[in-house]
């Protein structure tokens, strides 16, 4: 099969991210490769072994899986092209005739743990915990013997042998992980009317005021902003990177206003990409003094009296 239509996505199978990415229609008839870990699955775009990628992005609970912000702000650039949401329910699987009584370890993904922490506080408090670069390969290792019990979405325990001592398991009832498709850089897709665009910034310099400054660009577009964090740039203590989800697409002009001014007062600006949003029922219109027909207006309007002059 044609490199330009495998889609690699964070493994082995059995994996939530796996689950994410069937979800798109586009790859129903495609092979599907499963990497190791988010950045091998990441440098497999970049290396043309694979047309995209799914990995998670943020999770509802935990926050964001900082391999996968940290592997995009290096390196050659990517560029997402979809997201997905997917409710995350967390299933207890073991080998078969396993009691809950025998579970001394337990194991999965780093970002699974704080998420049904208090119930493995509650029902099994002598277990140990281990973790493992994704929550089937915790499953796996348990077929494997390494380990008694893998915290894995119940689907997994077909995949590699293993029934579930308890299902339904979460801390937080409607938690979620935001996946992110992400390919080869290039031109963003096409404007839906409700998209979203993702930046990584970095300050000119570390002086008072200049965070503020970075989001009274946004404010004076009248561009809506989803989430901002901080991520150390490994330069040293209390040097960041700020990692941005806006509303709107680059092809907006109250983003390409935004993003123009943040370019001017900024070190660094890596776009990665407008896509559609996942949660469109909660796009928010842009003010009337925002709108791509406002700013055509007063392009307009200044040719006009740059004509005159």
């Amino acid at each position: 099969m044609s490199l330009s239509t495998r889609y690699g996505y964070l493994g082995p199978e059995g994996t939530f991210t796996e689950r994410a990415l069937r979800t798109l229609p586009e790859v129903a008839k495609r092979d599907l490769v499963p990497w190791p870990s988010i950045p091998a699955a990441l440098d497999a775009v970049r290396r043309g072994e694979t047309c995209a990628a799914m990995v998670p992005l943020e999770n509802s609970v935990e926050g964001t899986v900082s391999a996968t912000v940290d592997n995009l702000a290096v390196g050659a650039p990517l560029m997402i092209v979809r997201e997905v949401y997917l409710p995350i329910s967390f299933a207890l699987l073991v080998r078969p005739g396993t009691k809950m009584h025998e579970v001394k370890t337990v194991t999965a993904h780093s970002h699974a743990q704080p998420q049904v922490r208090k119930w493995l506080a509650e029902h099994m408090p002598y277990a140990e915990w281990q973790s493992a670069s994704s929550n089937a390969e915790g499953a796996r290792l348990v077929q494997d013997g390494r380990y008694d019990a893998a915290i894995a979405g119940v689907f997994a325990g077909a995949k590699y042998g293993l029934e579930p001592l308890a299902t339904d398991i979460h801390d937080v009832a409607g938690a979620a992980t935001r996946f992110i498709l992400v390919g080869k850089h290039g031109r963003a897709a096409p404007a839906t009317g409700s998209d979203k665009t993702t930046l990584l910034v970095h300050l000119l310099d570390d002086r008072l005021g200049a965070l503020l400054e970075l989001l009274l660009e946004f404010a004076e577009f009248g561009v809506d902003l989803l989430r901002i964090e901080s991520r150390p740039t490994g330069g040293g203590l209390g040097r960041y990177y700020f990692s941005i989800d806006c509303e709107g697409h680059v092809t907006d002009a109250r983003v390409d206003e935004a993003l123009k001014s943040l370019r001017r007062i900024c070190s660094d600006v890596r776009f990665l990409g407008s896509y559609p949003r996942a949660d469109d029922e909660i796009y928010t219109s842009p003010t009337s003094s925002s709108t791509n027909e406002q700013f055509a207006k007063a392009d307009e309007w200044l040719a006009r009296v740059g004509g005159q002059l």
